[in-house]
């Protein structure tokens, strides 16, 4: 039997028999009893009538098998078994059969002939006409076929109809692909490096991009001081790991707090004379958590966000779905403007960094504090890039600047300076608990882990004491000393008053050559900086020297940039300027003679101008002094 055939053939047997027995039990319950329902099929009177009659090589037959048990419906209807056995054995002698009555002498003819077009009809309880069962199927078997060609024909459609429509489904993947593709075609595609650090000999490493190990030296790492390799650091990281085994053991709230936790978040808030401090798996969740939760706790609040802020600001407040007002990068005025817009009566919280990891701009601290709390609104300073190498203690720029106290919330990192993993809040205890009680970023996820915890704690110590103080004055001396000599060879190299140091390039896929350039031909690596970490045209390498690189090291990068940029046919000038052509807060021109007068050029503490200026002023002076 052809397929179509048997397809046709099971249609009909399920139009055609509607068994009374199934035809009382729920769909769902006759689906869970389908093995055990199908062992009565045999037992059935219906099921054999139509099975015995289909008896060709591709139909199944009735066995011969004695019935065992009652079938559930002649048994609700009273028959017997010997009755069901006896209905069955006549279904089969009759089924395909017709009775003829012999005419007798005194018998007409044509109630002889009707006579011989009788068929014995069986008589069922429920009423089933088995009859039209069986023409169903003869009707199949004598002449249904164009029917059934008709109806496979239709399948066949149905079926092409619905391939045509899962074609016209989003295809995820060839969309995943064409992204990436266009990631590559602007060569904003990340290609990560693949550089194992040597840990006592920081900072060298291993490059092993290629397949072939190259040894190299590292000079954008953010690890400023190196203390991830700290003997300290180290020590207390290993104790951690013998004591107390790698993992947390789960959430703060179930199995996962510790006095490792507790302790650091108290070494923490004593740095930054908080009342209190919280733990992150990273500073990234600690803007973000804390943002959010700010944003949905108090009601009817606005947030103020700086225009040059970090992606994780930027996130938790897009999360929190409240007001937003975007100031302009560093402008106290500006803030002010959007400040005074808002009713005096409306919660506000202004975020901005201290110190901005892609330019190196420190933006002017105590006066954004000031706006902002003039107008009541909270405080949140992101001192990611400051904390460990500012102040007296390593606090950041807010201890430097002596103006902690007007940061209402800070947030930190344990990685960057401090050397480990993670990320932290200080402010005032009620706040702290507030996010510790509310922040989904916080309360759903596994803490850190005590060789982290322990290690965090230890690097914090460290860097508030003695060694700390000399830790920070080397890395000073070596940026100023590494700047002043780019720039004396005429790379530009732009000013910024932190420790990092942006070389402009300004083209992607120029930027990504010098990088791999500087790598393959001078074991120098210094990481090409693309569209979306900063804005396009303004492509830079980021170059974070750490006190332990020495002036050896120093004068070789500073000979291996030169070299590469003369190769590409780049320009050397000492008096190329890559800062703008007047300052974007007063509006003031920055020429040189601008900077090199005494009166200072910007208001703002920690303007960029302004530091510059102090530089081409003392720089003046001392060469007066010499002359």
């Amino acid at each position: 039997m052809l397929l179509w055939q048997r397809n046709i053939f099971r249609r009909t047997m399920s139009t055609a028999l509607r068994c009374p027995f199934l035809s009382r039990i729920p769909v769902n319950q006759v689906k869970k009893t389908a093995s055990q329902l199908m062992s009565y099929a045999e037992r059935c009177p219906v099921m054999v009538h139509a099975m015995s009659y289909m008896n060709g090589p591709d139909m199944m037959t009735v066995t011969d098998e004695p019935l065992e048990k009652q079938c559930p419906f002649f048994a609700k209807e009273g028959l017997t078994v010997s009755d069901v056995k006896s209905h069955i054995s006549s279904l089969k002698d009759v089924a395909p059969k017709t009775e003829k009555t012999a005419p007798t002498a005194d018998m007409p003819v044509a109630k002889a002939t009707a006579a011989e077009a009788t068929v014995t009809a069986p008589k069922y309880p429920s009423g089933i006409s088995v009859e039209k069962t069986l023409e169903k199927i003869k009707l199949w078997g004598k002449g249904a076929e164009e029917e059934m060609k008709v109806k496979v024909e239709e399948e066949v459609q149905e079926k092409e109809a619905t391939e045509a429509q899962q074609s016209k489904l989003f295809d995820y993947e060839d969309f995943f692909g064409a992204q990436i593709d266009r990631k590559k075609s602007d060569h904003t595609y990340r290609v990560f490096k693949k550089v194992m650090r040597r840990g006592r000999e920081f900072p060298y490493a291993e490059d092993h991009s290629t397949g072939k190990k190259r040894d190299i030296t590292v000079w954008c790492s953010n690890d400023y001081l190196g203390m991830s390799w700290h003997p300290k650091v180290m020590n207390a990281v290993s104790e951690a790991l013998k004591n107390h085994g790698a993992g947390a053991g789960g959430t703060r709230n179930i199995s996962g707090n510790s006095p490792l936790h507790e302790g650091l978040e108290a070494e923490i808030a004593s740095l930054h004379e908080k009342e209190a401090a919280l733990v992150f798996t990273s500073c990234y969740v600690a803007n973000d958590t804390s943002l959010c939760t700010l944003g949905q706790t108090i009601p009817g609040v606005h947030m103020f966000s700086d225009a040059g802020n970090h992606a994780s600001l930027i996130q938790g407040i897009r999360n929190s779905r409240v007001p937003k007002h975007i100031f302009r990068h560093n402008d106290p005025l500006h803030l002010e403007e959007l400040l005074r817009k808002v009713d005096s009566g409306t919660p506000k919280i202004v975020v901005f960094e201290t110190v901005h990891s892609m330019t190196g701009d420190i933006s002017p601290l105590s006066e954004l504090c000031d706006v902002a709390h003039k107008y009541g609104a909270l405080t949140f300073v992101d001192e990611v890039h400051a904390v460990g190498l500012y102040g007296d203690q390593g606090a950041g720029v807010g201890q430097r600047d002596g103006c902690m106290d007007k940061i209402d919330i800070i947030s930190g990192t344990l990685g960057k300076a401090f050397g480990n993993v993670g990320g932290y809040i200080a402010s005032t205890s009620r706040t702290v608990d507030m996010i510790r009680s509310y922040g989904s970023g916080f309360i759903f996820t596994t803490s850190l882990p005590p060789t982290t915890l322990a290690g965090a704690r230890a690097s914090i110590q460290v860097l508030r004491g003695e060694e700390g103080k000399h830790l920070r004055e080397k890395h000073q001396s070596n940026v100023r000393y590494l700047r002043q000599n780019l720039i004396e060879a005429g790379i530009p190299a732009i000013h910024s008053p932190s420790h990092i140091i942006p070389i402009h390039v300004g083209d992607a896929a120029l930027c990504t050559h010098l990088s791999a350039e500087l790598m393959n031909k001078h074991d120098i690596y210094v990481q090409a900086i693309n569209y979306p970490t900063v804005a396009r045209g303004s492509e830079r390498l980021r170059v974070a020297p750490t006190p332990h690189h020495t002036k050896a090291m120093m004068d070789y990068f500073v000979s291996s940039v030169i070299r590469v940029w003369s190769d590409n046919g780049l320009e050397l000038s000492r008096e190329r300027s890559v800062c703008p052509d007047e300052c974007e807060v007063c509006n003031k021109p920055l020429g040189i003679q601008i900077l090199q007068a005494e009166e200072k050029v910007c208001g703002r503490s920690n303007c960029t101008y302004a530091s510059l200026q102090d530089i081409f002023f003392t720089d003046n002076r001392r060469a007066v002094a010499m002359a």
